[in-house]
C-alpha cells in the first residue's frame, strides 16, 4: 500500500520566512500562545475556525519583524546571529499553521477552504520575502562561504549548506526583474494548488455512485452495506446507498461487487471525477500548473521543472530516474500480462463471456487467489481487527524493534471523535512524544493515508515531536467491528514507519529534522517498516479472530504469506505508470502547448513503455493530488525508489538475524535518527555498507516472471 507524507503542516521552506508588515488587529485565540498541553499539544477543545486566519497573519507580522531584525543587523554576521535566529523565528505562525494545514487535510469544512485559498498567495508572498531578500542572503553567502573556518559541528555545517540551497533555489540570484516575474508565479502557483485541492475533494464527494437498489450491492458484506447506508444517510439521500469514491483510480469495493454493470459504473465515476466539465473538473488547473512550472524552472536555469526539483533528491537527475523506472517496466510488463491471462481463464471457464476489463481485475483477480492459494479476503478480515491490529501489531512491533512503549491519553483533545492519542515513551522510559490516529474515511477528509506533525522535535526549541498518521479505511456501521483487509494493515505499518522517523528525530535545528528530508528518502524507513507486518513473531501477536480470539491458523498464515507477492504486476504497474506521468508532465519545455490532457496521458504513457494493458494509473493526471497539491511533483517516482531502499535494507536485516533489538537499534540511530544531517548517500552506506541495487526489488516485490 502506498503512503503520504507531508513533512510539515506548514510547507517546510516556510520556517524562518518572511512576510508582508502589515498589521493584523483581529484576535487569534489560543494560538497566540503557546500550548499549556504536554509537548505543546493543540488545544483542540478551545481552538476555533475563526481563530485560524488572525493567528496566521499575526504569525507572519510577528516573524516579518524577527526577520527584518536578523537582516538588518549591523553586527558581522554569525552563525547565531543569523541562522540560528532565523531558526528560532516565526514560532508563532508555525505553531499556528501546522494546526490549519492538518485540519484543511484532514477535517476540513467551507471556511477552512476560504481561509486556504485566502492564504495560498500569501504564504507565497511570505516565502518569497525572505528568499529574496538581498541583506538576508548577502549574510546567508557569508556564512556559508566561510562555513569551514566557523568551528561549527557536522550539523551546524550541514544547516549553513541547506538553508544556503534553500536561498539559491528560491531564485537569490535572480536579477529584479526575473525575481517579480518569479514571484507572480509562486503566487499563482500557490493558488492553483489549493484550488485543485478543493476542486477535488468536491469532485471525489460528488463521484460516488449512488445506488437505488440493495439488490445492486450483491456481493457487499453487511458492514460494507451498512457503511453504504451511512453515507447516504450523511447525503441526505433516503432509500439509498452510496458507494464514496477513495483518491486511487481502482476502488476497494470492485473486488466484492458481483453485478458488472454496478463495478463498471462505480471504476468509471472514479475514473472521470474530475473530468465532467463542471466546477470540479482540473483539467485547466493542470494546465496551468504544468505551464508555469515549466516556465518557472527556465527562470531558475534549469531545463524542465524535474531537472529542478531533483537536483537536491537522491536521485539527482530525471535522467536517472527514467533509467531506474525503465529498468523496471519489461518485468512489471510480463508479469501483468501472466496475471492478465490467468484471470481471463478464470472469467472464461465461468463462461462469463466477456473479455476483461479494468474494472474487472479485483474481481476476478481475487478469484484466481482463492483458486492458486486457497486464500479469501474474507476469511481473512475478521483476524484484522482495526484496534487490536494497532496496539498489539503496529506498536507492538516497534517495541520489539526499538524498545518503545505507548500509553492511551484520552486527556488530550481532538479535532474529532475518531482520533485516538498516544504518549510514547523510549527505552529508558523517558518521553519521546505524542502520536496521533486518525484511521476512518469522512467526506470532508482528503483522500490517501500520511503521515505530519504538530510539533516538531528541536533540541535549539526545546520541542518533543508530536506526530500524527490519517488514513481512509471504511468506518464500519453502527455495532460493527471495524475489520481491515490485509492491505489495510500494511497501510498503517506503512504511515506509521513515517511516524517513527520522526518520533526518533534527534536534531538540534528543525529545519534538519526528523523527515524533513528528500522525497526519494523520506518514504524509505515506511516502506521499510511495512515488512514488520508479516514478520512471524508479530503477526501471531495481532492477528487474533474479533469474536473466537483464537490466532490465525497457521494454514492461514502461510497462504497469506504465499500469495505475498500476488498481483504485484498490477501494484507495480499503476505505481510505475502514475509514476511516469508525473515525469512526463514536469519535463515538458516552456511554451509547450497541450490541448487535451487525456491524449497527452495516453501519449505518455504509451511513450514510457508502461501503457500496460487492463492496468490504470494508480492516478489519473486530473485527480494526481500529490503531483498538483501534495508536494510531490516530480517526485512521486520516490514511492518506487525507497521501495528498492526498503527491499535492500530488509534483506540486510535477514542476513543479520531479523527483528532484533540490536538491528532495530542500529537501523535507528544510522537512518530513523539522523534527519538531514548527512548527505543522503553517505547516510545509506553508513547503513548498507554500498550503493542499493534493484536485485531484492525484483525478488520481493515478485517482478520476477514465473514461467
Amino acid at each position: 500500500m502506498i503512503g503520504d507524507i507531508q513533512r510539515l503542516a506548514l510547507p517546510a521552506v516556510l520556517l524562518g520566512m518572511a512576510v508582508s508588515s502589515q498589521a493584523f488587529a483581529a484576535p487569534a485565540g489560543v494560538l497566540a500562545q503557546r500550548s499549556p498541553l504536554p509537548y505543546q499539544a493543540p488545544q483542540f477543545d478551545k481552538i476555533k475556525d475563526a481563530d485560524f486566519q488572525p493567528a496566521l497573519e499575526e504569525g507572519m507580522r510577528i516573524q516579518a519583524t524577527e526577520i527584518a531584525a536578523i537582516a538588518s543587523n549591523k553586527a558581522a554576521p554569525t552563525f547565531q546571529n543569523t541562522i540560528v535566529a532565523m531558526e528560532r523565528s516565526g514560532r508563532m505562525l508555525d505553531r499556528a499553521g501546522s494546526v490549519f494545514y492538518a485540519l484543511t487535510q484532514a477535517n476540513t469544512n467551507d471556511l477552512l477552504q476560504k481561509v486556504e485559498a485566502d492564504m495560498a498567495p500569501k504564504m507565497a508572498a511570505h516565502i518569497d520575502a525572505i528568499y529574496l531578500n538581498p541583506k538576508l542572503f548577502k549574510r546567508v553567502q557569508s556564512l556559508y562561504d566561510r562555513r569551514a573556518k566557523l568551528g561549527l559541528g557536522p550539523e551546524g555545517r550541514k544547516l549553513i549548506e541547506v538553508v544556503h540551497d534553500q536561498f539559491i533555489r528560491a531564485g537569490a540570484k535572480l536579477g529584479p526583474a526575473d525575481q517579480t516575474r518569479l514571484k507572480d508565479i509562486n503566487k499563482e502557483l500557490s493558488s492553483l494548488s489549493t484550488a485543485f485541492e478543493q476542486k477535488l475533494l468536491a469532485a471525489t464527494k460528488d463521484g460516488g455512485l449512488v445506488i437505488d437498489d440493495k439488490a445492486k450491492l450483491a456481493g457487499l458484506d453487511a458492514g460494507d452495506i451498512a457503511a453504504a447506508a451511512e453515507a447516504a444517510t450523511a447525503r441526505g439521500l433516503k432509500d439509498r446507498w452510496v458507494l464514496p469514491l477513495q483518491n486511487t483510480t481502482q476502488q476497494p469495493l470492485l473486488g466484492s461487487l458481483t453485478d458488472r454493470a454496478v463495478r463498471k459504473s462505480l471504476y468509471e465515476q472514479s475514473w472521470s471525477r474530475a473530468e465532467k466539465g463542471d466546477a470540479n473538473d482540473t483539467r485547466e488547473t493542470v494546465l496551468k500548473l504544468a505551464a508555469l512550472r515549466a516556465e518557472k524552472a527556465v527562470l531558475m536555469g534549469y531545463k524542465t521543472y524535474a531537472d529542478y526539483v531533483l537536483e537536491d533528491q537522491m536521485a539527482k537527475t530525471p535522467q536517472a530516474v527514467e533509467t531506474f523506472m525503465r529498468a523496471l517496466a519489461p518485468p512489471t510488463r510480463a508479469r501483468a500480462e501472466e496475471e492478465a491471462k490467468d484471470i481471463q481463464a478464470v472469467i472464461d471457464k465461468a463462461g462469463a463471456g466477456f473479455k476483461l476489463e479494468p474494472w474487472d481485475w479485483q474481481m476476478y483477480s481475487e478469484a484466481v487467489r482463492k483458486a492458486r492459494y486457497d486464500l479469501d479476503q474474507d476469511e481473512v478480515k475478521p483476524y484484522f481487527e482495526l484496534n487490536n491490529v494497532l496496539q498489539n501489531g503496529v506498536l507492538y512491533a516497534a517495541g520489539q524493534l526499538y524498545g518503545v512503549s505507548f500509553k492511551p491519553r484520552a486527556d488530550i483533545p481532538v479535532y474529532h471523535p475518531d482520533v485516538s492519542v498516544y504518549e510514547v515513551f523510549d527505552k529508558d522510559g523517558k518521553t519521546l512524544g505524542l502520536m496521533y490516529f486518525d484511521y476512518f474515511k469522512r467526506d470532508n477528509k482528503s483522500g490517501g493515508a500520511w503521515m505530519s506533525q504538530f510539533v516538531g522535535q528541536s533540541k535549539l526549541l526545546g520541542t518533543k515531536p508530536v506526530v500524527f498518521n490519517v488514513a481512509n479505511l471504511t468506518k464500519p456501521g453502527p455495532g460493527q467491528p471495524a475489520l481491515i483487509s490485509f492491505d489495510d494493515v500494511t497501510t498503517m505499518f506503512h504511515e506509521f514507519g513515517h511516524a517513527l522517523h520522526g518520533l526518533f528525530s534527534d536534531q538540534t535545528y528543525p529545519t534538519l529534522s526528523g523527515t524533513s528530508v528528500a522525497r526519494d528518502v523520506v518514504e524509505f524507513p515506511s516502506q521499510f517498516n511495512e515488512y514488520w507486518a508479516l514478520e512471524p513473531a508479530v503477526l501471531r501477536h495481532y492477528a487474533i479472530h474479533y469474536q473466537t480470539k483464537a490466532p490465525m491458523p497457521q494454514a492461514l498464515v502461510d497462504k497469506i504469506k504465499k500469495a505475498a507477492t500476488f498481483n504485484k504486476g498490477y501494484e507495480m504497474g499503476e505505481l510505475e505508470a502514475a509514476a511516469q506521468l508525473d515525469i512526463q508532465w514536469h519535463t515538458l519545455a516552456k511554451g509547450a502547448v497541450i490541448k487535451d490532457v487525456s491524449a497527452f496521458e495516453t501519449e505518455a504513457l504509451k511513450r514510457a513503455g508502461v501503457d500496460f494493458p487492463n492496468v490504470p494509473p494508480r492516478y489519473r493526471t486530473s485527480y494526481f493530488r500529490h503531483i498538483w497539491g501534495g508536494g510531490y511533483a516530480s517526485g512521486y517516482y520516490a514511492y518506487l525508489w525507497t521501495q528498492m531502499l526498503a527491499d535492500n535494507a530488509f534483506s540486510w536485516f535477514q542476513t543479520h538475524g531479523g527483528l532484533t533489538r540490536t538491528n532495530g537499534q542500529r537501523f535507528r540511530d544510522l537512518v530513523l535518527s539522523r534527519g538531514h544531517t548527512l548527505d543522503y548517500g553517505e547516510m545509506w552506506r553508513a547503513f548498507y555498507g554500498k550503493a542499493p541495487d534493484i536485485g531484492p526489488m525484483l525478488e520481493f516485490r515478485g517482478l520476477k516472471t514465473t514461467r
